[in-house]
Order: C-alpha cells, then structure tokens, then sequence
C-alpha cells in the first residue's frame, strides 16, 4: 500500500463515521493526511513528495490506530498529536486549551500585504495585549509580525496559561512577552496600544448543537451566554481604561455579528476583512469605547 492509498482509505473510514471538522482542517481527506504522516512519523508535506512510496505493515497499522483513536474519541486531531498550526506557525496544544483558530491571525501576518490592520496602528504601538490568550497563540503571531512590540498574553484560566508558557518559549520570546493569569482586566493595570481578543462568543443555542469534537474544548473559552455577548459586553466596558489614547481594540466576534450590533447599536466601529468576510472582526478606537 502507497502513503497515498493509505491516506484514501482512512479519509473514508473518517467519513463513514461522520465526525467533524475545523480544528485545522475541513474535511477527511486533509485530516487523514494528517493523522497519517503524524502517526508513521513524517512531515505534512509527505503526501506530495512521497505520496506513491510503500507504506510497511507496522507503519500503516500505527495510522490505522490513531484514525481508530480519532473516531473513538471524537476528540480534535490537534489533541491526539499535541499539535496544531495557525498560519503556519506551529503550536503546542492538548485539552487546555482551545484549539488554536483565529481570523485576527490573518490580519497579523498579512499586514504589511494589506495594509488592513497597518493603517490604524503606528510606529507608537508598542505595548500590545492578547486578551484571552489561551495557548497564546495570537501573542507569538504578533510578536512574530511586529519585532518592536512587547506582548502581555492574559487568560482566566491558569490551565490555558501553562501551554502558553510553553509555546512563548518554543519560539524563544520569553524577553518579549508576558504571561499573566488574569479575569479580563484584573491584574492588567497598565495601558496599551493595541489589544487584540478572541473571546469566548458562542451563543447558548450553538453550544446545545455543537459536535462532539468542539465539546471536547473548554466550555469556559467558548460559550459567551444567551447572545454570545456576556464577556464581550464586559471587555467593551473596560478596555478603554486600558488603552492608550490613540489606542484600538480588535476583536472576534466569528459569526456573531448581528449579536454584537444588538448589544452596541450606537458603537462607532470598523469591520475588518477576513477570509470568513467582514463580520468576523471589528475595530473599536479608544475614542469611541470611552463616549
């Protein structure tokens, strides 16, 4: 059996048990590909440059093993490999944590491209926070971006917080950023350019529906109340006492925007675009969360 063959057959086991995706892929057959090369121990991009070679008996029964283990379970292939990427940056990850996923990560990395998130900052954006850090994945892409910045990464949960630790030292930031156990605010006294969030936001009647797989993540970082507005309703609240005058806050609301607009019909904002469109994100200026 070929790598590739090996990699069609579990894509149509994974099908045939109807689990579900968005934890780094979107349907079977990239999933397959990726438990596949994770199980026997090779790079993503196997399938492409070794796709026709021989698989042994043992290697195949090791991927066999880990798809078996994927459907059993229903639990997020990033846990079962510990692994998972936001724009092609590598990131530690187990149940902690939410998986890493986040459209603000394409406005960090795309900046100088695009010029979307460029334009409302500027060469005095220099203190930064990552509200809701979880595995800190949002801090290091932006540190990563922006080489001036210096990062305060802050979550609730110490449990998230431990991974993030761990992944600001595997991409050697440590003298860069700062993780804080903290509600929101609390221990975060001091003023910042630019506060980036991805905060829980999911209604109470999408949590009901969620698929086994995302029950599997913190509730505590995904439900967001009645309208998916609970936390943010407080961040909106707050941030301005934390961001310096000329200071913004971009924040993720996913597909919640006709929540976010029910709950600040007067808030002057920009809606950013992502490859999820333009309400996925929105920009709020220090000047109008304080009128």
């Amino acid at each position: 059996m070929t790598l590739v063959e090996l990699v069609v057959a579990q894509s149509e086991r994974l099908k045939r048990a109807g689990v579900s995706f968005g934890h780094g892929t979107g349907n079977a057959f990239d999933e397959a590909a990726w438990l596949v090369t994770w199980a026997i121990g090779l790079p993503l991009d196997a399938l492409e440059t070794r796709g026709q070679r021989a698989v042994s008996a043992d290697d195949a029964a090791k991927a066999e093993a880990l798809v078996e283990r994927r459907i059993a379970t229903r639990q997020p292939a990033a846990y079962l490999t510990g692994e998972a990427w936001l724009q092609n940056v590598p990131f530690t990850i187990d149940a902690r944590a939410i998986v890493p996923r986040s459209y603000i990560a394409e406005l960090l990395v795309d900046a100088e491209e695009t010029a979307t998130l460029d334009a409302w900052l500027s060469d005095r954006t220099h203190h930064v926070l990552d509200l809701c850090t979880g595995n800190g994945s949002l801090a290091v892409i932006a540190a990563m971006a922006y080489p001036e910045i210096e990062v305060d990464a802050a979550d609730v949960s110490a449990a998230a917080l431990e991974l993030a630790r761990i992944n600001v030292a595997r991409h050697g930031l440590g003298a860069r950023i700062r993780v804080v156990e903290s509600d929101l605010f609390t221990a975060l006294p001091g003023s910042y350019d630019l506060i980036l969030c991805n905060p829980p936001y999911v209604t109470a009647k999408s949590m009901a529906a969620l698929p086994a797989e995302y029950r599997a993540e913190p509730a505590l970082a995904l439900a967001g109340g009645d309208d998916g507005m609970d936390l943010i309703r407080r961040i909106v609240a707050e941030a301005s006492r934390h961001l310096s005058a000329e200071g913004v806050l971009v924040l993720e609301v996913g597909h919640e925007r006709a929540g976010f607009d029910a709950a600040f019909p007067r808030l002057e904002c920009a809606w950013l675009e992502t490859s999820g469109g333009e309400d996925c994100v929105v920009l709020v200026e220090r000047n109008a969360l304080a009128g």
